[in-house]
């Protein structure tokens, strides 16, 4: 785990942020990255987080160690995107596109198909927690605002998003083009990568990996705005107070979604997809890398 010795920053987005959003050679509307402001004073005490998100292989570790069957399992499905979002059956963390699919040769990527419940059952089993939102960017930008974890300047080179994949993509026509072509050729998997496979080029500051791209990232902040009179998209008002907040972009994100300020929502009663996964966190107390334990029922919590 990574020590982030904590202290105050500036949570969110400034205003010149989301002007430039708008300015950019991107799809997505103002409204979409609304929720990122206004920046607020937040002072965190030193905490420790995983230096990457939860492996395959570690998971699969709990699981053994558990019997632990995940929200994907129970449920039969899971989510992926083919011509659109779908919920299909047999998607899980074992199958990240449904049957006929396995994670064997992935080990060492990042687990996928997790829900809140399933991230959260692992984080208490391993003795952690899941990281909140503001420890999450801290850990990503530093104290100073940065893009990406590593500056203001975009590389392809240093995150897994769709543009390491494709090259430049501004459109949604040449997403789903780029995607329509990886999907006829090896179907719906996620391009995962290696967790780290990026470092150190594209580290935080405090040497955190794959805060940008590769999968999305669980928190434990319920969804909320930053202020009052943030003119953002009147959906995610309904999730407001029952969703938890995601962060870091992932595999199949344009640059301006891997950004440490993004926020996503997602649905904590039993929500997954082949993009989003976790990391862990724990207070700076205490041992921090301390032999993994039993677990009680996974919490309810809700979207």
């Amino acid at each position: 785990m990574s020590r982030i010795p904590g202290g105050s920053f500036l949570q969110g987005s400034p205003s010149w942020m989301l002007d430039w959003l708008e300015r950019s050679d991107q799809p997505l509307p103002r409204r979409w990255f609304a929720d990122e402001a206004p920046r607020f004073a937040r002072t965190l005490p030193a905490y420790r987080i995983d230096r990457h998100p939860v492996t395959v292989a570690e998971f699969a570790e709990f699981v053994r160690s558990t019997g632990y069957v995940t929200d994907a399992e129970r449920r039969g499905f899971g989510m992926l995107y083919e011509r659109r979002w779908t919920e299909r059956e047999g998607v899980t963390w074992r199958a990240p596109a449904g049957p006929g699919t396995a994670v064997e040769g992935r080990h060492d990527h990042p687990v996928v198909n997790v829900s809140w419940n399933d991230a959260d059952a692992y984080a208490r089993w391993a003795g952690k927690r899941l990281p909140t939102e503001a420890e999450w960017e801290l850990a990503a930008r530093g104290h100073e605002f940065r893009i990406w974890p590593w500056g203001d300047d975009w590389n392809a080179r240093n995150a897994n998003t769709a543009e390491f994949h494709a090259g430049t993509l501004t459109t949604l026509t040449a997403w789903r083009e780029w995607w329509r072509g990886i999907r006829e050729r090896d179907g719906p998997m996620p391009l995962t990568t290696p967790v780290g496979a990026f470092s150190p080029a594209g580290d935080s500051v405090f040497g955190c990996a794959d805060m940008a791209g590769n999968v999305y990232e669980w928190t434990a902040t319920t969804s909320h705005l930053y202020g009052r009179t943030a003119d953002c998209d009147p959906a995610l008002r309904s999730a407001l107070g029952r969703y938890r907040v995601i962060r870091g972009g992932s595999w199949m994100n344009f640059r301006y979604q891997a950004r440490c300020t993004e926020r996503l929502h997602g649905d904590p009663t039993g929500w997954s997809s082949f993009a989003v996964g976790f990391r862990c966190a724990s207070d700076d107390t205490g041992p921090h890398d301390r032999p993994l334990g039993s677990i009680p029922g996974p919490g309810a919590l809700s979207w």
